[in-house]
């Protein structure tokens, strides 16, 4: 003989059961996806050739008072005031700068 008490499961609780699993799955999938295909504008970053064709919105156009880029002179006399290059050098490469010659410069 048989005794039925409240921990059984008939034929319904094992397919509630079952859509219940599925379902909490494909919800788990789907956040998934959805994470995965859109990530937040900060963690976004355009490859060069995605830059290079235009594919990013234009930004204005550039500010007119924003500072030139530093002279040559300037760049070099920076590094010799850091230390990075001697008083020979210096000299030697500003001569350089001002004749306008092209070759090459060792540093």
């Amino acid at each position: 003989m048989r005794y039925w008490n409240d921990h059984d499961m008939g034929g319904w609780g094992f397919g509630l059961m079952i859509i219940s699993v599925l379902l909490l799955l494909g919800l788990l999938v789907v956040v998934a996806i959805a994470v995965t295909r859109h990530p937040s504008p900060v963690t976004r970053h355009p490859s060069p050739v995605t830059r290079h064709l235009g594919h990013l919105p234009r930004q204005g156009p550039p500010n007119p008072q924003a500072a030139p880029p530093p002279s040559p002179e300037r760049l070099l006399a920076e590094r010799f005031a850091r230390g990075e290059i001697d008083a020979d050098e210096y000299r030697h490469r500003l001569d350089t700068l001002r004749s306008g010659s092209a070759g090459p410069v060792s540093g």
